[in-house]
């Protein structure tokens, strides 16, 4: 059976105009690992999405007292606008598509193939750059919490969780600061357990929950991986 933590019963009245709920990445990390902990959570490893991931799962790992690695993923952006996600792709080749939105936009399955390719080829070698041997975690038969330091269309967690699934671990939490209501109810049907502190109705953007949201660097990011 699937559950799901929802702690923001009082945001989804609350409007637009309302203070930062997390201090930074680091802060919402300490939440969110208190939050897996008092659900009394276990899980073999924690598994983050760089680069913003990172500073959230390492406080999560240590809360678990969990060994921290990336699922890597990278967006498959639309003709003429990057930003807007069709799909997304994982480091493995493990992909997500957005059927109807290319559809709609009659998007050519050429533009969708070769795009797919370079992405999934990006996302291979960050992986490697990231991590410290060449080879993945196994994830089979084990307990992995994937987090993220938010979502908002979901579709680079989406490719993550379907690399993960591909593994056959025994279990898959996802966890999350925030997140849009909308496309965490689709990801919620993709994955055994859900820990999400806040899902306000007045959602626009991940970073506006956050005080300090700064770009993270490759190198800070990789720094969280260096902590024990």
């Amino acid at each position: 059976m699937r559950k799901y933590l929802h702690l923001d019963s009082e945001l989804t009245s609350m409007g637009r105009n309302r203070s930062p709920t997390f201090k930074n990445r680091q802060a919402a990390g300490q939440r969110l690992g208190e939050a897996l902990r008092e659900r009394d959570i276990t899980v073999d490893i924690v598994l983050a999405i760089p680069r913003g991931g990172l500073p959230v799962g390492r406080p999560v790992a240590d809360a678990l007292d969990a060994p921290l690695d990336i699922a890597v993923a990278k967006k498959i952006g639309a003709p003429n606008n990057p930003e807007y996600a069709i799909g997304a792709v994982a480091a493995d080749g493990a992909v997500w598509l957005n059927t109807d939105v290319i559809e709609q936009r009659e998007i050519p399955r050429d533009y969708v193939a070769s795009t797919r390719a370079e992405m999934a080829e990006a996302a291979r070698q960050k992986a490697q750059r990231y991590r410290s041997s060449e080879s993945s975690p196994t994830l089979t038969g084990k307990r992995v919490c994937l987090v993220d330091d938010g979502v908002a269309t979901g579709a680079t967690a989406r490719a993550c969780i379907e690399q993960i699934r591909q593994a056959d671990p025994e279990r898959l939490v996802l966890a999350v600061p925030v997140a849009s209501p909308r496309a965490m109810s689709d990801l919620e049907a993709l994955v055994d357990e859900v820990v999400c502190l806040e899902r306000p109705s007045a959602f626009r953007a991940v970073g506006q929950y956050y005080e300090q949201f700064e770009q993270v660097s490759d190198e800070a990011a990789m720094s969280y991986l260096a902590e024990e």
